[in-house]
């Protein structure tokens, strides 16, 4: 299946059952223009390793995953995976870094931005410094919220109460925020609406991002390790991923050899 954009075919290729756009990060910055020009409401997620291993335990999830309008290729892992299953994808793309790219074309159009999720004062702070860096970008709101779906309804209506709204990014983690925004895409008029994870915690400055030359050797997964030693448990997907993407690819060779 193919994403059309200005008549440009972007093909996805499968990672382990989910499949994923094979855009650069210009591309996937075009996409993410021309949905809001589109004014109608598209879902963006942005798989990683441990997303994918997630997807791999919950098939609801996958599903989701599957059904989002873009899925941006966020992890060297996916990379790796492409490559070795003979369907490479041209690039890493970084979903924090796509999201400060999106801010600074937003801010020449004067977008307005809604920011959802993180700990209490996260997407207050954030938005705080995303205007100021961008001066132009709106911020239209910025709450905490919970993903509960008891919550949804109370959701929308703050945010349909902060007038028009061309993005919104969700920042509870996976697979919490991809289910969140499946749940309310259809009833929010938000072209845009973006799962970040963590990226809420760079913006404000309450977690310290890799030095962009450990992110040029594709060596950010572990300054965050050293960083925030907690994510240990997490970080045993990407061993976990790396051979179950190796098993895939010699499934298919041999698939193909027969």
């Amino acid at each position: 299946m193919s994403l059309m954009v200005s008549a440009i075919p972007l093909p996805r290729v499968e990672i382990l059952g989910v499949r994923v756009h094979d855009v650069t990060a210009d591309q996937a910055l075009d996409v993410l223009s021309a949905f809001v020009r589109s004014g109608q409401p598209h879902r963006v997620v942005t798989p990683n390793p441990e997303i994918i291993m997630q997807a791999l335990r919950d098939p609801g999830y996958r599903a989701v995953l599957n059904e989002a309008d873009l899925a941006v290729p966020d992890g060297v892992g996916l990379q790796m995976a492409a490559r070795l299953a003979g369907t490479p994808l041209r690039a890493h793309v970084r979903g924090t870094d796509l999201v400060l790219r999106l801010a600074e074309r937003a801010a020449r159009d004067a977008q307005r931005w809604y920011l959802l999720g993180g700990e209490p004062g996260v997407a207050v702070e954030t938005g705080t410094r995303l205007s100021a860096r961008y001066p132009g970008l709106q911020i239209a709101g910025a709450m905490p919220g919970a993903p509960d779906p008891a919550e949804d309804f109370a959701l929308r209506e703050a945010i349909r109460g902060a007038g028009p709204v061309h993005v919104l990014l969700v920042a509870y983690g996976a697979p919490r925020q991809e289910r969140w925004i499946a749940r309310n895409q259809a009833a929010l008029n938000v072209p845009v609406q973006m799962g970040v994870g963590g990226a809420f915690n760079f913006f404000a400055g309450r977690s310290p991002r890799a030095p962009s030359w450990l992110r040029q050797l594709e060596l950010e997964w572990a300054y965050r390790l050293l960083t925030e030693p907690w994510r240990w448990r997490r970080q045993l997907a990407l061993p976990a991923f790396a051979l179950l993407a190796t098993l895939e690819a010699a499934r298919r060779r041999s698939r193909a050899r027969s």
